[in-house]
């Protein structure tokens, strides 16, 4: 082993005299003293990057622009401000018109569902939008995915003129109902809400619950099952009608900003014209779900990375006993774990909308799978870069909490862990094990 030079001549020539107990070598204490003594960094440390098996680069110029867009518009005007809204449950309505520009800039007149972009680059928009914050994307893909989509993919030629030019400039904001306060897993059983036709009229009855956007929307796509013949049916009621009443939903720890509600419909009378023809059976809105699951998979990813992103930085920046944290093996250890997580998800996320274009289709079990392992790969990541912060870790000022917090909600939506789990399941041993 190569001499040391340690920080102090006299002390280097003692140690070369001493012998230590054990088989120690000056050498040995001079390394690591000159390690705990050091309290330089390097002069350019690597750039902080959620992307490490570069997925970005499947993107062709033209779409990097896009992605870029988004990340541009998350990073100047969201993230400066959405920690403010997060902790006051509010939602920041000046943000509208300059989302819905650069919503209409970068998604274009492109089909209003929630693969407007194609599977893969849509995905991507998704990972951008989580990755600054969780709720953005949500009310994104409530109002663009969820309800535009519905109309786009159920409802009439007439229908789509009526609703989706205003939705588009965001100048009407929708919203979805299909979980009821009692019916959430089992929607496919049997709805508790229900719709009876009188005439050219359907009297709807019944409860929703977690409506997100309801607070603040103008339309709300509402799944009942008809009474005379026992299939889902799809309906579009506005706003003022009368037996239609909204109540936010209080007291989140997760997706704060998101403004859920408890819907109750009392003999909402809602014309024929408003009823989606599309929608004829629980299959029609299983296909929307099989998208949702594929999109809120990429929306784990996203809010994993500005996890592990967030935490990197501030690793860097945080001195202790005289160096950053970063320096430290048990510190690299735990973002390291994060870093492969995050990848894993990626790669898993590219790789299921990738199928979808070249299948046409998404799979309900491929979908199902990418929602149940980035969903729990999610919570390892946000766990592990809370710990890292050690008391700021709780604190919004540094981002990570409220990813933590986050997380726990798009853990639970678009199907739950268990259910997905057993959507696969099924899949691949043939037996249903859902009752």
């Amino acid at each position: 082993m190569a001499p040391v030079t340690l920080p102090f001549a006299g002390l280097s020539r003692l140690f070369q005299q001493v012998k230590f107990p054990g088989g120690v070598s000056p050498q040995e204490i001079g390394l690591l003293l000159k390690s705990i003594t050091s309290k330089r960094r390097p002069k350019h440390l690597p750039s902080v990057n959620g992307d490490f098996y570069d997925i970005l680069d499947v993107l062709s110029d033209e779409e990097r622009a896009i992605q870029l867009a988004i990340r541009t518009y998350m990073e100047e005007r969201v993230r400066p401000v959405i920690a403010s809204y997060w902790e006051r449950g509010d939602f920041p309505h000046e943000l509208v018109p300059s989302f819905a520009a650069m919503i209409q800039s970068t998604f274009g007149s492109r089909p209003y569902s929630l693969d407007a972009l194609g599977p893969v680059l849509t995905g991507i928009a998704a990972m951008e939008l989580a990755r600054v914050d969780p709720s953005m994307y949500t009310f994104w893909g409530v109002h663009w995915g969820l309800s535009m989509g519905s109309i786009f993919m159920f409802g009439s030629d007439e229908q789509k003129q009526r609703w989706l030019p205003a939705m588009e400039r965001f100048e009407k904001i929708g919203t979805w109902s299909l979980t009821e306060p009692e019916v959430g897993s089992a929607t496919a059983a049997g709805l508790l809400t229900t719709a009876r036709r009188e005439d050219d009229v359907w009297i709807i009855n019944g409860a929703k619950k977690w409506c997100g956007n309801a607070p603040i929307a103008d339309l709300n796509v509402v799944f009942a099952r008809d009474v005379a013949d026992n299939q889902v049916k799809g309906f579009v009621v506005e706003r003022g009608m009368p037996g239609y009443h909204v109540e936010k939903l209080e007291g989140k720890i997760a997706l704060r900003v998101v403004q859920n509600a408890n819907i109750q419909l009392q003999n909402v009378r809602v014309p024929e014209a408003n009823r989606l023809p599309g929608v004829t059976a629980f299959r029609d809105v299983a296909r929307q779900l099989a998208m949702a699951r594929a999109i809120v998979a990429w929306a784990m990813t996203g809010t994993a990375m500005g996890a592990y992103e967030h935490t990197l930085a501030y690793a860097n920046e945080r001195i202790q006993f005289g160096r950053p944290i970063t320096g430290f093996q048990l510190v690299q250890s735990g973002l390291v774990s994060m870093l492969g997580n995050l990848t894993a998800m990626q790669a898993l996320c590219l790789r299921l909308s990738q199928l979808a274009a070249r299948d046409g289709k998404l799979s309900h079990e491929r979908a199902s799978l990418a929602k149940a392992f980035c969903g729990e790969k999610m919570r390892e990541v946000v766990a592990t870069g809370r710990g890292l912060l050690g008391g700021n870790g709780i604190l919004l000022e540094h981002d990570v909490a409220r990813y933590f917090a986050d997380a726990e909600a798009l853990y639970s939506y678009e199907g739950t862990h268990e259910m997905n789990t057993l959507i696969v399941g099924r899949a691949i041993t043939g037996m249903s094990a859902f009752i």
